[in-house]
């Protein structure tokens, strides 16, 4: 008789490795905000995934970094720390073909007793297969990994084969989760992801990084969710360029924030967003706690 396994996969590596994108991939569904610049990811989320003989439950975390010191990335990088710290087994998540100085410090952040399975992300992007091999022999030499897999999260090749080296990591016992829940974060949450996504996709390639985002108020009217959110920035000269000329940069944001709302939410949404000004937010530990870090 097969026994049923369930336990915590903590995702590790640095930023840009395509975490988020790989645990969409498994779940099978867009849960985790994704976008071309690295530290898109600023809270930890569960995604579930349960099979006839498993239940995995992927903890996707902010990607490690050491490049800006601020109360944000180290409230950040805690989060990254606590997750390899708590969980059955830790998932290195590092691009086929580079591991630098970045992913060997992430490496040496995760306790020697845990146990580590590397996935190779963007396996795709390689000129040719035989360009991984002298790469995975490297690799090899700076741990002890349960396994090693090539995959893309892009195609989805090779995933299968992770889920099952992740299985045989994983304790026996019972399903933590309903069979057919798939994270264990509610609308509220992924409301403010959603429009921080939009931020991070149509603004310039550093002010996306000085911006945040509070939902002041999410009420369900029937089919309707009413939701109204501010935009935090830390300057007065970024607001004018998040609204941008006659606000319709701002309104863009918005519209396309709220149609990946109803898809997800499967209703009409009201959106209703503010740009506000607080200066050195990234520093500021009573905001950062109500934007829910810790």
């Amino acid at each position: 008789m097969i026994s049923f396994r369930c336990g915590t996969v903590a995702f590790a590596g640095r930023p840009n490795t395509g975490k988020s994108s790989l645990l969409n991939r498994l779940v099978g569904q867009k849960i985790a905000i994704v976008s071309s610049k690295a530290q898109t990811t600023r809270h930890a989320l569960n995604g579930i995934l349960t099979t006839p003989d498993c239940q995995y439950v992927f903890v996707d975390v902010p990607g490690y970094q050491t490049r800006h010191v601020s109360v944000l990335n180290r409230a950040l990088n805690r989060q990254a720390t606590d997750a390899t710290r708590d969980c059955d087994v830790a998932l290195f998540v590092a691009e086929a073909g580079r591991f630098g100085a970045a992913d060997r410090e992430v490496l040496a952040l995760i306790p020697q007793a845990c146990a580590v399975v590397a996935a190779l992300n963007k396996i795709d992007l390689l000129t040719s297969p035989l360009d991984l091999l002298p790469f995975l022999e490297r690799l090899q030499k700076e741990r002890d990994f349960a396994a090693i897999v090539p995959l893309s999260a892009r195609t989805g090749r090779n995933v299968p084969e992770l889920l099952r080296v992740l299985a045989e990591q994983l304790p026996e016992g019972p399903a933590a989760y309903p069979a057919d829940q798939l994270t264990d974060r509610d609308e509220r949450f992924f409301a403010g992801e959603i429009l921080r996504e939009k931020l991070f996709q149509l603004l310039g390639a550093e002010l996306p990084y000085r911006c945040d985002v509070a939902l002041e108020s999410f009420k369900e009217e029937g089919r309707l969710r009413r939701i109204e959110a501010t935009v935090w920035v830390e300057r007065e000269s970024q607001k004018p360029i998040v609204v941008g000329a006659g606000g319709a940069l701002l309104k863009r944001i918005s519209t396309a924030a709220r149609k990946d709302m109803e898809r997800l939410f499967g209703g009409k949404v009201y959106l209703g967003v503010w740009v506000k000004v607080k200066r050195d937010w990234t520093g500021d530990q009573r905001l950062l706690r109500q934007l829910g870090y810790r």
